[in-house]
């Protein structure tokens, strides 16, 4: 099971997100640029020892994760989407791609992806933290397909 963080901008995010990769075995697919430096010795504290157990893949943008991921299908998670997580049928090698916390993706993405699921949430409510949404649809789309250990 892969994740997709689109040019992720805040690293407490990123960095749950990779130690929940770590725990479930979960590969990161990171799309750039990020809105700070991974490089940075204070997220790689706050990502703690889980960076290094991490699968991490990181692309220099959009084109290239595409390139390199042509053979699989991507799940596009967003608050616009009609269909809830849980009555989406996954296999075992999507992709979920996240958007940025600040702007989710751009419109001529969401017109190019074909799949795309939600969380049903309180409709006073805008969105969930985006490592909350990972976490919540990748145990999903891992429980689908027999992939918790």
């Amino acid at each position: 099971m892969h994740i997709a963080l689109y040019k992720p901008d805040i690293p407490q995010n990123t960095a749950a997100i990779i130690r929940l990769g770590a725990c479930l075995n979960l590969k990161i697919h990171i799309i750039e640029p990020c809105g700070f430096n991974l490089n940075d010795s204070k997220f790689k504290r706050v990502a703690m020892d889980y960076f290094g157990l991490s699968k991490i893949l990181r692309y220099e943008d959009y084109d290239k994760f595409l390139t390199k991921n042509k053979k699989k299908r991507i799940i596009l998670m967003t608050t616009k989407a009609k269909k809830n997580y849980h009555k989406f049928i996954f296999k075992k090698n999507d992709i979920l791609l996240f958007g940025r916390e600040s702007a989710g993706v751009p419109e001529s993405l969401h017109k190019t992806i074909k799949n795309k699921v939600k969380v049903p949430i309180n409709k006073k409510t805008r969105s969930l933290n985006v490592a909350m949404s990972v976490a919540i649809i990748s145990a999903e789309a891992l429980r689908q397909n027999n992939l918790l250990k």
